[in-house]
């Protein structure tokens, strides 16, 4: 088991101290306001540990990534240069923007490269992130600091009594537990997350004013789930969470977060000037087989460390919260009602879709708990569409897990609604909309969602559970959306009757098919849609071949249209720097 500064801490809450020392002033990342906005990706080291250097990853800066402010209705640029050696991407979790521009695996900014995605902010107000999504690069890329929140605003929040005065009552709390070697490096697929930080902060304080106060709570970890209240039970009010705001207020005591989710909760500090309180995890409070509990699996499977780490299953502090006097014009009040939610109509359903989680064949009782795991029996594969989406369409996606460890699933492009878990209503802090939701073993959640915009019948966006290794070893698929009215017939992957190899490549792809048209266009287009290349092939007794070389192209993904008389096949190709 590795050791770290921070294990001191953790041994203390097992000899009868159990408040965080917090000697470090929690850090406000910078909000950037306005519809155009320049993000460098930089690396550099951090002094996280006394004494220590830590390489870390970071946006205009060399550690975390400043918040995005924007206002629905907006038409935004984002220019994103790659200052970092290696090859990245940004995806905006959450943001309902066009496929091209969501910063998947296939949306790739490779070293010294900039990207420009550019869309109109559609959705209502709430607290988003981003970050790096790149294809088994994932986890490592975001525990080395690649992080930061996304605030939309819309008018209707803004009629709202409502704390929204940033870092003053209104402040984000990126929650993260990491795992860090003997040497305060910065370590992945290890159950060692033993260190706590809040935005970026080891050891936080935060000075709140005597008001009523917004948190924004985002789990960014790479697998640990929380179960969030305060000290003394104190109550709070939950007023949003994924997608945006509830149509009421929800009192809770206690706060149950997966990675990848936020919520947006009110504490009432009036009258508490001088006192202070602590925002702590209740992880003795956690169901077994979600990954922060004291066990996953009920089989006899092990997590290797999982046991080891005392953080699992325990209660411990997270933040320090000192009650400060009050400031000008202070919210003092809890609203009664926010916004009104309309979820689409089960009579509106036009199709229902199953997506079974399971460890990768052959099975056994540690591969039920680590993995690695599939959805329908499949691993990612960034040049395979699995799942075509008509637009317009209003689905239910049943989500069916028969592993012994939770996964909270993403979806990418919508939001959506649960219908039930295990055939029951949702808790009321799961209510409202959603992208992530998290399923524990053993169980089945249903949402449905529309798909209302965004067609492309090249770029895919993802789903995927957002426990990050996981995500990394493959247990992701992909999804487009086809707007079945054009007058193209696209024709899947499965029933084209061409092949193309190598597929990776780093020099060229060659193309052998057979066609009825005398001709045949080639057209390459990269995942911004941009044209690459276009060649148009004969056909010689019904036959056709060609190369492609790629060898001067950006490593990343890029779709190859074969177009003949009567039909359009879509292939993705990867080229590949190796």
């Amino acid at each position: 088991m590795r050791i770290s500064c921070y294990s001191f801490f953790v041994c203390l809450l097992f000899t009868g101290i159990n408040t965080v020392l917090a000697q470090n002033a929690l850090y406000i990342p910078p909000a950037l306001v306005g519809t155009s906005f320049n993000l460098v990706i930089q690396s550099g080291t951090t002094n996280i540990f006394s004494g220590f250097n830590t390489p870390t990853y970071g946006v205009n800066g060399v550690w975390m990534a400043p918040t995005l402010v924007i206002n629905k209705g907006d038409s935004v640029t984002f220019d994103v240069t790659n200052n970092l050696p290696v090859s990245t991407t940004i995806h905006w979790h959450g943001l309902h923007l066009p496929s091209k521009w969501d910063g998947g695996p296939h949306q790739i900014i490779n070293a010294g490269s900039s990207w420009s995605p550019r869309f109109k902010v559609m959705n209502d107000a709430g607290t988003f992130w981003y970050h790096p999504h790149g294809d088994k690069k994932t986890e490592l890329h975001v525990s080395k600091g690649i992080a930061g929140m996304i605030i939309v605003k819309d008018q209707q929040e803004s009629l709202l009594t409502l704390p929204r005065t940033y870092g003053v009552d209104d402040f984000p709390l990126i929650i993260q537990s990491k795992s860090f070697d003997i040497l305060k490096q910065i370590a992945i697929a290890t159950e060692d997350d033993t260190t706590m930080l809040v935005n970026g902060t080891m050891e936080p304080y935060l000075n709140a004013p005597a008001q009523v106060v917004r948190l924004r709570l985002l789990n960014g970890s790479t697998s640990r789930s929380f179960k969030l209240g305060f000290t003394g039970n104190i109550s709070f009010s939950l007023i949003g969470n994924d997608a945006g705001l509830l149509d009421s207020p929800t009192t809770l005591t206690r706060l149950q977060i997966a990675p990848g989710e936020r919520y947006e909760i009110l504490l009432n500090l009036t009258g508490k000037s001088g006192q202070t309180i602590y925002l702590r995890n209740f992880g003795s409070e956690i169901t077994n087989g979600i990954h922060g509990s004291a066990q996953v699996g009920t089989t006899g499977g092990i997590i290797p460390g999982y046991v080891d780490n005392k953080l699992n299953g325990a209660d411990y502090d997270i933040l320090k919260l000192m009650v400060s006097p009050t400031t000008t014009l202070p919210v003092t009040t809890i609203p009664t009602a926010l916004i009104s939610q309309t979820p689409p109509p089960l009579s509106s359903v036009n199709k229902s879709r199953t997506f079974l989680f399971e460890p990768e064949p052959p099975s056994s009782p540690d591969k039920e708990v680590e993995g690695p795991f599939l959805i329908n029996g499949k691993s990612f594969d960034m040049n395979v569409v699995n799942d075509t989406v008509k637009l317009g369409q209003t689905e239910i996606w049943r989500l069916i897990n028969t592993t012994e460890i939770a996964h909270p699933f993403h979806i990418h492009d919508v939001w959506f609604y649960i219908l039930d878990i295990n055939g029951m209503p949702p808790p009321l802090y799961e209510r409202g909309k959603k992208d992530v939701v998290l399923v524990p073993p053993n169980d089945t959640v249903r949402f449905i969602t529309r798909f209302e915009d965004f067609a492309d019948p090249i770029v895919p966006f993802m789903y995927h559970c957002h426990l990050l290794h996981h995500e990394d070893e493959g247990m992701m698929g992909s999804f487009i959306v086809l707007d079945t009215s054009s007058s193209v017939k696209i024709n899947l992957t499965e029933n084209i009757n061409y092949k193309v190899y190598p597929n990776p490549a780093n020099m060229a792809w060659k193309i052998e098919g057979s066609a009825n048209s005398h001709i045949v266009e080639l057209a390459l287009y990269d995942m911004t849609g941009r044209l690459v290349y276009i060649d148009s092939v004969p056909v010689v007794n019904a036959k056709f071949n060609s190369t492609i070389v790629c060898s001067q192209l950006y490593e990343g993904v890029y779709a190859l249209k074969i177009r003949t008389a009567t039909a359009t096949n879509t292939l993705l190709l990867s080229k590949t720097n190796y």
